[in-house]
């Protein structure tokens, strides 16, 4: 069943928009970054402001920070594959920095 839903979800007409099957994991050469719902708050873990924001531009460059984050941290081979752009270039070059202090 997984294989067929992984295989179903690259039909054109399957899901009713691509992106929904472009931000998860490894369709761009990152992990998926983290996953947030409703209440705000659950257990002690609130959803970081910016999602809460509606800023579309801010919640797309705080995905694409917490993937390369993730993927930094769990799985750094990946990132040797994968042709960075110029913003994912400074973006690693800050959280490579961040770890180091």
């Amino acid at each position: 069943m997984a294989i067929i839903d992984c295989i179903s979800r690259l039909v054109p007409g399957v899901l009713p928009k691509a992106e929904s099957y472009q931000d998860e994991s490894f369709y761009d050469g990152l992990l998926e970054y983290p996953q947030y719902t409703r209440p705000e708050v659950f257990r002690g873990m609130k959803v970081p402001d910016v999602l809460l924001s509606g800023h579309h531009e801010n919640i797309r460059r705080w995905r694409k920070y917490q993937s390369l984050k993730i993927t930094y941290e769990r799985r750094p081979d990946l990132l040797n594959k994968k042709k960075l752009t110029k913003e994912e270039q400074d973006m690693l070059k800050e959280i490579i920095q961040s770890k180091e202090e």
